[in-house]
This record gives structure tokens, C-alpha cells and sequence, in this order.
């Protein structure tokens, strides 16, 4: 097996669905949390200059998504069928995509401008996309195939999270709120849960 080490500041953020997927699939790696202070002299030796980065047998592998994917074969969370495996990427996308849009909101400071982008970000994004991925879970136990994906974990992970500060984030999806619970009830994603760094984001 390779030797992983994914590098990341002491937060969720990019790196928690990687750390997801490792600990589902029993996968040992090295948690290498950096400080903020740290990051500006170890910037140039990072491809892209950009965290997270997985370091491969000494192979630095950027972009998260890419690092995600990549982990996620090696736990058996990618379908065979490359059709599946492709809406495996799109339901990941699209959340990735909500997620980003709710932090650009999270950090402005006009009360009102938030609640107005919010608003427009609700109705044309998000939910579209929780109504859609509700229904699916109306007649399967998970959200692509009849196994679980890792677009299972990035529902928990992060629609999970969006609904931990936002009350009553999730009422109007009901399976979805199930889906999400049902998923960080998972033995393996429990543990890690409980055990992983408290960090503020």
C-alpha cells in the first residue's frame, strides 16, 4: 500500500471529505495539520501553491476534488460503471459548488447583503439541487448505485455541515436528512467524528 500523507491547516474545510474517505476505508495516512504563520515559507514547495495536497509515496497530487477521487478508488467508493462513477462526480460538484457559494456568504459583513444573496442562492441552487437529490433517496438506500459512494460521504459531510448552522436547514428534505444522519452513523465515519481535532471551520 502507498504511503499517504495529506497536508492541510488545522481546519475541515477541503481536506474533510479526503479524511472521510481514508477513515471508511480503513486506509492509514499521515494528518499533517500546518498553521497559518507556517504556510507562506512552505507555499513554493506546494504545486499550485495551494492547500490541500496529498503526498503520494513522495508524488505531491493537488486539487482536492482530484485527491478525493483518487482516495476514494482505493477504498472501493468509486462504482465500476463509468456512467455511475461520472454521477458519482457530478453530486460532489454540485455540492462542492453550494458549499463554496454559503462560505463566500458566511464571510461578508452587510447583514443584509448576506441575507439577500442567500435568499437568490437558495432559490436558483440550492434548492434545485436538495429537491433533486431528495427525491432519489425516495426509493434507494444510497444515492447512486445500490452500494455506498463517495458521494454518500459528501452528503454527509458537506450538506451535514451546511445544516449544523443552519436551523431547520434541512426540514423541507426529509430523506436527505436521513440520508445525512445515516451516513455519520456509519461505524468507521462515527469514530472519526468523534475522535478528529474540534476545529472552528
Amino acid at each position: 500500500m502507498p504511503e499517504y500523507k495529506l497536508i492541510y491547516f488545522n481546519a475541515k474545510g477541503r481536506a474533510e471529505l479526503i479524511r472521510w474517505i481514508f477513515a471508511y476505508g480503513g486506509i492509514p495516512y499521515t494528518d499533517e495539520r500546518i498553521e497559518k504563520d507556517d504556510w507562506p515559507a512552505m507555499k513554493s514547495t506546494i504545486p499550485f501553491g495551494k492547500l490541500p495536497c496529498l503526498v503520494v509515496d513522495g508524488k505531491h497530487l493537488p486539487q482536492s476534488l482530484a485527491m478525493a477521487r483518487y482516495v476514494a478508488k482505493q477504498a472501493g467508493l468509486v462504482p465500476e460503471c463509468s456512467l455511475q462513477s461520472a454521477y458519482c462526480d457530478a453530486v460532489v460538484d454540485t455540492l462542492t459548488d453550494i458549499g463554496m457559494e454559503l462560505f463566500k456568504i458566511h464571510v461578508m459583513t452587510d447583514e443584509e447583503e448576506k441575507k439577500k444573496q442567500y435568499a437568490e442562492v437558495n432559490q436558483k441552487t440550492i434548492t434545485p439541487a436538495l429537491s433533486y437529490l431528495n427525491k432519489k433517496l425516495e426509493d434507494r438506500q444510497w444515492i447512486v448505485s445500490d452500494k455506498i459512494t463517495w458521494a454518500d460521504l459528501a452528503i454527509g459531510i458537506i450538506v451535514g455541515g451546511i445544516a449544523s448552522r443552519k436551523e431547520e436547514f434541512l426540514k423541507p428534505y426529509p430523506k436527505l436528512a436521513s440520508h445525512v444522519q445515516k451516513v455519520a452513523s456509519l461505524p468507521k465515519i462515527k469514530e472519526w467524528i468523534d475522535k478528529s481535532p474540534k476545529t472552528e471551520m
